[in-house]
């Protein structure tokens, strides 16, 4: 699926409201809206002037809507779903919050994982050789991953208040006019 206006990704994320990262409701204790909503408003406090950044987390994980249960696929499903929309660097943002989970796993063993992200680490590869670790850090958006994963991790909290989806329309429709004035933007090259 391709996203192709604002309009059509505000009713994915609605449709995140009661969806969850696992179809039977065993996996974060959050469903996908308010952890978007989270992950997002983190990523404003930390990153203000960032609005792909922040984007890239209000969307990272529509791809579970997305494919229902292909938790090594979903960042990918939802890098696809994106890209010509929101632009090549939210994509690969979106799609590099695995390979972080993975990365941070390596680099800081000791830190905490929800019970679900334990779990679907093993389905994601697992922790990094030091070999793929090396080429991670090499990525110019590395750092970037590694902010949107930590707010991933940190975004499930039962009863916060992350404001409303609605206050997000207007970002993302910064965030797809910026991408829509790009040459070679809507290319969709695979990254």
């Amino acid at each position: 699926m391709e996203l192709r206006s604002v309009e059509e990704l505000m009713d994915l994320l609605y449709a995140c409201r009661g969806a969850w990262d696992t179809p039977d409701r065993s996996g974060d204790p959050v469903d996908l809206h308010d952890h978007a909503l989270q992950t997002a408003a983190l990523l404003r406090r930390s990153r203000p002037a960032d609005k792909e950044l922040q984007v890239a987390g209000l969307v990272h994980d529509i791809g579970h809507l997305l494919r229902p249960g292909d938790d090594a696929g979903h960042a990918d499903h939802a890098a696809d779903a994106v890209r010509a929309l929101l632009g090549r660097r939210v994509a690969r943002l979106v799609h590099l919050h695995v390979p972080a989970k993975r990365y941070l796993a390596t680099s800081s063993p000791d830190r905490d994982l929800s019970a679900q992200s334990a779990l679907t680490l093993r389905a994601q590869g697992g922790p990094m050789s030091p070999a793929e670790a090396a080429a991670f850090e090499g990525d110019p958006l590395a750092e970037d991953a590694v902010t949107l994963r930590q707010a991933d991790d940190a975004a499930k909290v039962v009863g916060l208040d992350a404001g409303v989806l609605e206050d997000w329309r207007t970002v993302l429709g910064i965030v797809a006019a910026r991408n829509s004035h790009t040459p070679n933007s809507r290319l969709g090259a695979v990254d």
